[in-house]
């Protein structure tokens, strides 16, 4: 298949570049795989849909203050893996200026460029520690075309955030309350979202992208409760990769802990999700490839084109999708 098999067309004034007032007012979409019905509801509607015997399954995540400039404006890091409390792995901007040996200020701390990893990161040796709280800044999408504030320090994190790493957030799971949570059963798995996510998807055939690899963590506690589920409920792309990762080495889940680089597009024969929350996504993107592997791509694209006329709000703060 083609990336351009998963285009379609989205006007700019329907990306949500800032959040609801409400987590829970959403609008949700909710697709019927199996006849192919396609409802409008509300994410207050979500409880309706559930059964005695499901599970959902959240990502635990918390989004880290990863990006940062330097003091002259010039530089641009982003926090990717942090080696050791002064050492880090950062994607910079401009790359031409950090070559080995360069140096940047950061508040009243000196960063080396020590090397470069083959993925073109630089490893930056501080030499004093940074408080990333302080000085760092959220790396928000670029489609919201703005700076962070301080209202993102909430509101771009789910109400259930806990294990430091993300930077980016699992979307789907920001519009629970702990209201809401509280009724229905659920469990965690960690995957710290990169700057992956971000990354266009640039080969003509999909099964020519390399994708991208991100840390996951599923506990011993968390997979025998999927296992006992009737139901698997997936919150967001990440649960879903995390979840058919292991999937497809054992359907029967146990505590593990490692990476994947899992790239999940149609054809795709699912393990362990039966049905799938999610938000909508950028076209071409690998996670609009993952739900239309999820559901069939033409009904996908149906959805879409659905949701926009209906003046759906799209991406990290928009609405949501339920697929059954």
């Amino acid at each position: 298949m083609r990336t351009a098999d998963f285009d379609y067309h989205l006007p700019e004034e329907l990306i949500a570049s800032r959040p609801l007032e409400n987590r829970a007012a959403s609008r949700m979409m909710v697709i019927d795989r199996k006849t192919g019905t396609i409802e409008h509801k509300m994410f207050a509607d979500f409880p309706q849909y559930m059964r005695e015997d499901d599970m959902i399954v959240l990502n635990d995540t918390k989004v880290i203050p990863a990006r940062f400039h330097s003091n002259d404006g010039k530089i641009e890091m982003v926090l990717t893996d942090k080696l050791s409390a002064t050492e880090w792995s950062c994607l910079v901007r401009p790359g031409k200026k950090m070559k080995v040996g360069r140096t940047v200020e950061v508040a009243d701390a000196t960063g080396t460029v020590v090397a470069i990893q083959e993925n073109g990161n630089r490893i930056i040796s501080w030499d004093k520690e940074l408080d990333i709280d302080e000085v760092g800044h959220l790396a928000l999408p670029h489609y919201m075309n703005r700076e962070d504030d301080k209202a993102d320090r909430d509101r771009y994190q789910t109400v259930y955030a806990r294990e430091e790493g993300a930077i980016a957030a699992p979307t789907a799971g920001l519009h629970f309350t702990p209201e809401m949570l509280a009724k229905l059963p659920h469990t965690f798995l960690t995957l710290h979202v990169g700057v992956g996510t971000f990354r266009p998807v640039k080969a003509e055939y999909i099964k020519d992208h390399d994708m991208h690899s991100e840390r996951y963590h599923l506990s011993a506690q968390s997979a025998e409760k999927i296992n006992q589920a009737g139901r698997v409920i997936s919150t967001g792309t990440t649960c879903t990769r995390v979840l058919e990762s292991l999937g497809k080495v054992n359907p029967t889940l146990s505590e593990a802990t490692g990476e994947t680089d899992i790239f999940i597009s149609p054809p795709y024969d699912f393990q362990v999700v039966d049905c799938l929350l999610t938000n909508f996504h950028l076209p071409q993107s690998t996670l609009i490839m993952l739900v239309s592997a999820f559901a069939d791509r033409d009904l996908i694209l149906k959805a879409y084109n659905e949701a926009v006329a209906h003046k759906y709000r799209f991406f990290s703060y928009g609405d949501c999708m339920l697929i059954l």
